[in-house]
Order: structure tokens, then C-alpha cells, then sequence
């Protein structure tokens, strides 16, 4: 099975291969990025009807090469990778976040919802159900850390900044960049943590019937 990994930031490459390694180790990956994606959106402070069509575009080019499943791996993105899988049903066209708000809904009620790029923390609340309360934390300058290449800054942000979630039930890592950090924020806050890619990749698994 071909899966193809679109992603708004180079970061998130490494965390979902590893992920696909460890649980899927026998689907044939294929990555897009467009690092553009993301400053562009920092630019326009929202989504707009063009950057849709840039996701629109990417996800026919994903299908026209035989792609069984496609897995965004960006988290801001929400309403235009909704597009792409509107597009191209039943194909399964996943954002990154879907399967793990499903567990995490699942798991808790008072979730403590930590990302790295401020415009997540706008475009993802709402793709949780109501019946649930979210705490939604920024760990501040952690991302700019990851993109001088210093992933022990960034992991250090982000550990400092999950322990204000220690009061929930569980914590979310929004980024797929984050999921290095997953294990230390654990032992930081004494709380279950959920990553998008290990919970992407086993959906995935689920909606393409592999056992």
C-alpha cells in the first residue's frame, strides 16, 4: 500500500517515518513537503481560499500517483485538508490530528492540548466535541528552537511548558514534530501523553483493513 505524507514542515518528516517503522513498517511511504505553507499562513493569519486549492492541488497529485491513503501532517490546516478529502472519497484522506483527538476523547475529559505553532491553537479546538474541556498551551519559542536545528532546546520548551497541563487528564502533542518530546513529558507531568503519528498511522492501518 503507497501512502503519501504531505507536510507543511520539513520537522514533522522524521517522527511520522519513525512512527510508520515501528507500526506499519510495510507501507510504501511517499513524502511531499511545501515548506511555504506554514509562513504563509503565519502571514495571512488565516486560511484562504487560495492556500485550499494549494492543499487541492497536492492531494490530486498524491492520487494521480496511485496513492492508497493520504496523511497530512500538518496541524493548522484543518478546512482545506477537509476539502481534499471531500475530493477524493473514499480514499482515506486524513488530518493529522483526527485519530488523536478520537483517543483522546476517548481517554479523558479535561485535556490539556500542547502545540508548538501558534495558528494550531485556533484551528484545532474546534475539531474537538464539546462534552470535553480543553487547556490549550503554546510552548513559546520551542518551533524557532527546532528550526535553528536545536531539537534539545525545543524538547526542553516543550517539557517546561506541559507542566501547566498537569492538572488534566491526559496531554495531546499537536505537532508531529513534537513526538520526540512525548516520553519526557510524561515523566515531566505524570500524565498519559498522546502523539499524532502513532495515533495516524494505526487509523490509517484500520480504514485500509491491514491486520
Amino acid at each position: 500500500m503507497r501512502i503519501t505524507l504531505i507536510h507543511a514542515l520539513k520537522h514533522s518528516i522524521v517522527p511520522i517515518e519513525a512512527s510508520f517503522a515501528r507500526l506499519w513498517p510495510q507501507a510504501q511511504l511517499m513524502n511531499l513537503l511545501d515548506d511555504s505553507l506554514s509562513a504563509d499562513l503565519a502571514r495571512d493569519g488565516k486560511l484562504t481560499e487560495r492556500m485550499t486549492e494549494r492543499f487541492l492541488a497536492m492531494g490530486r497529485y498524491a492520487a494521480s500517483t496511485g496513492a492508497d491513503g493520504i496523511l497530512f501532517t500538518c496541524s493548522a490546516f484543518g478546512p482545506c485538508i477537509e476539502a481534499v478529502a471531500r475530493e477524493h472519497a473514499p480514499m482515506p484522506v486524513l488530518k493529522p490530528n483526527e485519530a488523536m483527538i478520537e483517543q483522546a476523547v476517548a481517554q479523558g475529559k479535561r485535556i490539556g492540548l500542547l502545540s508548538t505553532f501558534p495558528p494550531t491553537l485556533v484551528s484545532m479546538p474546534p475539531e474537538f466535541p464539546s462534552s470535553v474541556q480543553l487547556v490549550p498551551k503554546l510552548a513559546e519559542g520551542a518551533l524557532a528552537a527546532l528550526d535553528r536545528g536545536d531539537r534539545a532546546g525545543h524538547d526542553r520548551l516543550v517539557v517546561e511548558a506541559s507542566k501547566d497541563l498537569r492538572d488534566c487528564d491526559l496531554i495531546a502533542l499537536a505537532q508531529y514534530s513534537m513526538a520526540p518530546a512525548a516520553e519526557r513529558v510524561a515523566e515531566a507531568t505524570g500524565r498519559p501523553v498522546l502523539t499524532t503519528p502513532d495515533s495516524a498511522v494505526a487509523k490509517l492501518k484500520a480504514m485500509l483493513g491491514v491486520g
